[in-house]
């Protein structure tokens, strides 16, 4: 056999990585035959674990007692610090432990981390090693713990372990124990999701508001995690869900960052208060639109939340979406109805910060829903009768029996009309100096009036349409009132060319 190094970066030759090898596979013949040719049986790999260590995590029994004739270190422990007995615990083999405690192998041992036995069964479900510990062995702590200061029972909550839970209990372990983060064993069943191993230690919990080091309780870090089960028990357990963190982050701060919506839901009907702020005085509303989750802003929109509310750098919700060019979000603020005079830090609106990151269809629905507000402050006479939160949009009008007249404001704003005549034409329709500012923000060249142009004639359409008036008539005392005649017949015979179309212009 070629004995050089099994591969660059380990230091077993071939030889000895073959011998742990049939260890794991309890070839014993195989070891004999490696032994008669002088392998050393207690040779370590990189990570200082031996033939030993194998034979006991694989529960290879007749490799451990051959391994134990030629190497009495039972209690040898890898880089990890784990040594056999700890292995056959970790990987549930029973009677390897049972033959190991009986050759002598130290009980009180733990590894790097502190786990003892105990901690290993637990943690990963092995209750017939948790039998033989507690039955059999002498001066085992049920409730020490581990260097985090995790006991048994916490370490089987958090890895959801049911059965162990249920046998730790019934043993009489401690049930509101915390840790060094001071997380109890509710935290830890929270975290990890588990339904029916967080109802055990529901059942078993004094309190369910405790918060651990990070002010979090068990409400915090099941929404975090997005586990809708324990969340729905917490709830109907009649938790606090206005817990802050030391934050000030509440349960929907949680479900509004991770895009739960479910979750979202769940904690509105419960009564979440939807405008408490945290640290940098974000609402819900705040991040559920930061990071574009329009069904959570839906929900907390319809629950009627502050939509003005400001942030540390005095952003609305509606700058941040204007910031981020989200579309469907913008558009439902919009329609809810909001300030469009609130200004940030830089004293920039939603619209100015719309412009500045080139976030066109932002600006344009922005523009609408300012012209609308008005026109609806000027024109309907009770709350009662207000579009806003009903039928209104603010995108781009796809109406197919408007298809002709599009055409024609595309027409007149990329052929007929000069530079400048496009601001003229919005002023005369009440367009602002801040709504006209940010079309023209908009660069694509030297002719970019043209699209400027276009833009300003769909936001009028938009307010044409919304207010029930006669958009060819409309443009015809338009086009009249800057001065363009000659167009103005032009484009009132053109519109009246289209039989389809509803609504004609007569001379006036």
């Amino acid at each position: 056999m070629d004995d050089g190094l099994v591969y660059e970066d380990d230091i077993l030759l071939r030889s000895e990585k073959a011998f742990h090898d049939a260890a794991k596979r309890n070839d014993t013949k195989m070891m004999l035959d490696l032994i008669r040719r002088g392998v050393d049986v207690k040779v370590k790999n990189k990570v200082d674990r031996k033939a030993l260590h194998w034979a006991a995590g694989t529960g290879s029994e007749e490799a451990l007692r051959l391994l134990l004739g030629y190497d009495a270190d039972v209690d040898d422990a890898d880089r990890f610090g784990m040594n056999a007995l700890l292995l056959a615990a970790w990987f549930g083999h029973l009677r390897i432990l049972q033959f190991l405690v009986s050759s002598g192998a130290k009980l009180n041992c733990t590894n790097k981390n502190g786990l003892n036995l105990l901690h290993c069964a637990a943690q990963r479900g092995h209750i017939h090693i948790l039998e033989f510990i507690m039955e059999d062995l002498e001066d085992m702590q049920l409730d020490k713990p581990d260097k985090s200061g995790k006991t048994a029972f916490h370490l089987a909550a958090e890895h959801g372990q049911l059965e162990v839970m249920e046998f730790l209990i019934g043993m009489g372990c401690a049930h509101n124990l915390k840790d060094k983060e001071e997380n109890t064993a509710l935290h830890m069943a929270a975290k990890r999701g588990s339904a029916e191993a967080f109802r055990k230690v529901l059942e078993t919990t004094e309190s369910i508001n405790e918060k651990n080091i990070d002010g979090m309780a068990a409400l915090h870090l099941a929404v975090d995690g997005g586990h809708y089960e324990c969340v729905r028990l917490l709830v109907e357990a009649g938790c606090n869900v206005n817990e802050l963190t030391n934050r000030n982050m509440t349960a929907l701060h949680f479900a509004a960052q991770r895009g739960f919506d479910i979750l979202a839901r769940l904690l509105v009907e419960a009564g979440v208060s939807l405008d408490s702020v945290n640290v940098n005085h974000n609402s819900a509303l705040h991040l559920a639109v930061f990071n574009n989750y329009p069904k959570i802003v839906k929900i907390l929109i319809e629950a009627e939340c502050d939509l003005d509310i400001f942030d540390s750098w005095l952003q609305t919700p509606l700058h941040i979406a204007a910031e981020h060019g989200h579309q469907n979000i913008a558009e439902m603020i919009l329609i809810a109805g909001v300030n469009l005079k609130l200004l940030d830090k830089q004293r920039k609106t939603s619209l100015d910060i719309a412009a500045r990151g080139n976030h066109v269809n932002v600006v344009d629905m922005i523009i609408k829903a300012d012209r609308f507000y008005k026109w609806e402050q000027d024109n309907v006479k009770s709350d009662s009768d207000s579009l806003v939160g009903r039928a209104v949009s603010f995108r781009q009008d796809h109406q197919q029996e408007m298809q002709h007249f599009r055409t024609i404001l595309w027409k007149l704003a990329t052929k007929y009309m000069r530079p400048g005549e496009w601001k003229s034409l919005a002023k005369h329709w009440c367009f602002t100096d801040a709504h006209i500012r940010a079309i023209e923000h908009q660069w694509t060249g030297t002719k970019s009036f043209k699209e400027h142009g276009h833009r300003m004639l769909l936001i009028w359409l938009h307010g044409v349409l919304v207010a029930r008036e006669n958009p060819i008539k409309g443009l015809y005392e338009g086009l009249m009132g800057i001065s363009r005649m000659d167009l103005a017949e032009s484009i009132r015979h053109q519109a009246n060319a289209d039989q389809n179309s509803p609504k004609k212009c007569a001379m006036m």
